[in-house]
């Protein structure tokens, strides 16, 4: 008998990856991978030639069933009636949205009643109010990464791109739709003709993962918030990606691109966003906690209710089971670890060794890791510190520890703030290639206070991507139970003194 074969696709910032899948055990079948063009912005195109570039190094979809795409949040992909791309798309990355973003939690802001014209009980003071209503509104507070400040920016310096949008949507929701045959119709007609012909805009889809992280998605009612994204551009007129649900079909392949060889061709998957997609690939439940040190640092936990943290600094962001995942993200992640070799001269190995020579909170020596300012907390003007040093702990080794530290104790903030809104944590997974240093597996069970899952390194995003479309295909309640690859379990005595100390000159 055959194998049934899937695909999960990753449309990251990086590249595109493309892994064909057995549906009934998970295992890698094929494997393909295409560079994106660096930056903050990128024409969707490129990432386009990037997929048929990942999916021919796979061998071709042709035999494959079902496939699903997840991509990185938050882009902003715009589309003229013609289904033409209507500017780069500004990526997560862009900040030039800042400023919107603050002027759009300032107008949230002002007193009086909320944005659905209730009164609330919020803070006296305005920013802050600003923050909590969209909280409430949306389960995240606004920062330059979300969508909804990008299409905020188009519409205050770029008029005529403004006007000419007629839909807006995300690079995994824009993916989907450009596999199953859809695109600019001046591709296909003559070009006298493209003017008065419209493209398929309808047949847009996304899901609520992703949709989540727009700021105009409200995940507990699975509705658009019109009313919000008329405040950030202008206009409500646009179509939006419709919001399926974790096992609906989106939509089926063009046979030329996947599909062809299986009868009744290659149903699409909702997809989803990177985060949701990798805690899907990492067979997380709820209680799970994924801690990934990567250039940023995030910590994300699956959750049966809506999160709403009126802090701010938590996410609300929806998963792709029909659960939530609020996350809390540092800007520093494995990066304080570099700092701290280029500071001693030293390599990965050399500064875990170095480190391995101090104690447990570094004989009072503390690294607050702040080095370009931080999200979580919301501190963007920061600088990194070290503190508590004297003549007499002023040595290689504590430095190295306490950079080691200072790295494990900014996520433990993160999860403190994650078991703050009510999450009970029963597991903590951890990824990413700051997971390979050996100082950090060795002292983070002792900073999070419990066993720490090591699993293996793998592409979990398309995994992720891969499992949803055999869920979808199989029809069944649950996702396949496929297995996650366990490099150990790191265990040690519990330090909190360490956490303590650092808490203490984080203030």
């Amino acid at each position: 008998m055959s194998r049934i074969l899937v695909a999960g696709v990753d449309t990251s910032t990086q590249s595109t990856k493309v892994r064909v899948t057995d549906a009934e055990t998970g295992k890698l079948v094929r494997f393909g991978q295409a560079r994106h063009p660096d930056g903050t912005s990128c024409d969707p195109n490129a990432w386009w030639e990037a997929f048929l570039e990942a999916k021919d190094q796979a061998g071709g979809l042709d035999d494959v069933v079902a496939l699903a795409v997840g991509g990185q949040q938050h882009g902003m992909v715009l589309l003229d009636r013609q289904g033409r791309v209507v500017r780069d798309a500004l990526l997560w990355n862009d900040t030039r949205s800042a400023p919107d973003a603050e002027r759009l939690i300032a107008e949230l802001g002002v007193a009086g009643k909320a944005a659905d014209g209730s009164e609330d009980d919020l803070s006296d003071d305005a920013t802050l109010r600003g923050r909590q209503r969209w909280v409430r509104a949306v389960g995240s507070s606004l920062v330059a990464s979300l969508t909804i400040t990008k299409i905020a920016w188009v519409a205050a310096n770029e008029p005529d791109n403004a006007a000419r949008v007629a839909a807006v949507c995300l690079p995994h929701d824009w993916l989907s739709w450009r596999i199953a045959g859809h695109g600019p119709v001046a591709d296909d007609i003559a070009d006298d003709a493209a003017d008065d012909a419209t493209a398929d805009l309808a047949a847009l889809f996304t899901d609520r993962s992703d949709a989540s992280g727009t700021g105009y998605f409200d995940s507990a009612t699975n509705a658009y918030r019109m009313d919000l994204f008329k405040l950030a551009f202008g206009r409500d007129d646009v179509t939006l990606p419709r919001v399926l649900g974790p096992t609906a079909t989106g939509a089926v392949a063009d046979p030329s691109i996947a599909g062809r060889d299986v009868p009744g061709g290659c149903i699409i998957a909702p997809g989803g966003g990177d985060n949701a997609m990798a805690s899907l690939g990492l067979n997380m439940g709820v209680g799970d906690v994924s801690i990934s040190l990567g250039t940023s640092g995030v910590a994300a936990a699956v959750s049966p209710v809506p999160a709403y943290d009126m802090t701010a600094s938590v996410t609300g962001f929806a998963d792709c089971t029909g659960h939530w995942l609020p996350l809390a993200c540092t800007i520093n992640g494995s990066r304080i670890a570099d700092a701290g070799r280029a500071a001693l001269g030293v390599s990965y190995d050399e500064l875990a060794d170095l480190a391995a020579q101090s104690v447990p909170g570094a004989e009072g020596v503390t690294l607050i890791p702040y080095f370009d300012g931080e999200r979580t907390p919301n501190r963007p003007d920061a600088t990194a510190t070290l503190h508590g040093m004297t003549l007499k702990n002023t040595t290689k080794a504590n430095i190295a520890r306490a950079f080691v530290e200072g790295l494990l104790c900014s996520q433990r903030d993160c999860l403190e703030l994650v078991r703050g809104l009510g999450v009970d944590v029963k597991r903590i997974l951890l990824i990413g290639g700051g997971a390979r240093s050996a100082a950090v597996r060795a002292y983070a069970p002792g900073i999070f206070g419990m066993d720490v899952v090591l699993p293996a390194t793998d592409e979990y995003v398309a995994i992720g991507a891969a499992r949803q479309a055999a869920w979808v295909l199989s029809g069944e309640a649950e996702p396949p139970a496929w297995p996650l690859s366990v490099d150990g379990t790191l265990t040690g005595e519990p330090t909190p003194e360490v956490y303590e100390q650092y808490a203490r000159y984080r203030g």
